[in-house]
């Protein structure tokens, strides 16, 4: 599939973020998170302007490492927070503006091709989509979600939060493939199945033949073994967790849509 430019991801970024902010102004700071439990609505909102703060820094200083020293203290009120995220959120969409893409940047990718700004623009602009559905969620409102960035967010869950491998570890690929089609705007996008290996340096975890999966290429004369399908915008809330599968449909080798829904049902860091 075809991603979308570094100016649109930049007005993904701002729409997404406006309305975040505007969802969350009005929602009281004690609303519970429901996709995520430990947080209320005033945890949430400082969240996201951590995160802005750091990708701004990061942005700004680029390539070197954030500082992270320098982290903002969260303020005492809720509109003192407000004032905080607008400080930070445009900071983040002015130093993104007019960058290009393929300029240097420090990331958290283990793929040296990721420490880019069109990186960090791509996952700012999933990051807000994303922490807006939970704004929405707290305060118990919905809105539309743009397809396109929707559909652009499944290639992004399957290929970064899901796909990808640390330099400790090993990916043996499988020949087993979940195609994820969304049929609101035409997208196909294929996830390959695999198993990995190896010792987390820092934790000592030992992981021996995990079921993971990459995102991959639509394959030459191969037919994926399972297919999921559905609007693109649910299609994503259901592999971030913010929405359950009731509005997919799936066909296709039982095992195989087994082991991909297990593994896009662990957690996401």
């Amino acid at each position: 599939m075809t991603r979308l430019t570094p100016e649109v991801y930049l007005d993904h970024i701002r729409a997404e973020s406006a309305r975040f902010r505007a969802v969350l102004a009005d929602c009281e700071p004690a609303a519970r998170v429901p996709s995520c439990p430990d947080w209320d609505a005033g945890d949430l909102l400082w969240h996201l302007v951590t995160v802005q703060w750091f990708w701004s820094r990061a942005v700004s200083g680029r390539p070197a490492e954030v500082d992270l020293s320098a982290e903002p203290t969260r303020p005492a009120t809720h509109d003192e927070t407000l004032e905080a995220f607008d400080v930070w959120s445009a900071a983040l969409s002015g130093a993104l503006e007019g960058l290009d893409a393929g300029e240097p940047a420090w990331t958290w990718s283990s793929d040296p091709a990721d420490h880019t700004v069109g990186f960090i623009l791509r996952r700012q602009a999933h990051e807000a989509l994303i922490h807006r559905l939970d704004a929405e969620q707290a305060a118990g409102v919905a809105s539309e979600v743009d397809a396109r960035l929707a559909a652009d967010g499944v290639a992004e869950v399957v290929g970064v939060m899901y796909g990808g491998c640390p330099p400790w570890g090993s990916w043996e690929p499988l020949p087993h493939h979940v195609r994820l089609d969304c049929t609101d705007t035409g997208d196909e996008v294929w996830a390959q199945l695999g198993l990995f290996n190896g010792t987390h340096p820092e934790t000592g975890e030992v992981f021996s033949d995990e079921d993971d999966c990459h995102l991959v290429d639509p394959p030459a004369g191969v037919e994926p073994d399972a297919v999921i399908d559905g609007p693109a915008a649910a299609l994503d809330a259901w592999l971030w967790h913010r929405g359950d599968d009731s509005g997919l449909s799936v066909a296709g080798d039982r095992d195989v849509l087994t082991r991909f829904r297990a593994i896009v049902a662990t957690p996401i860091d």
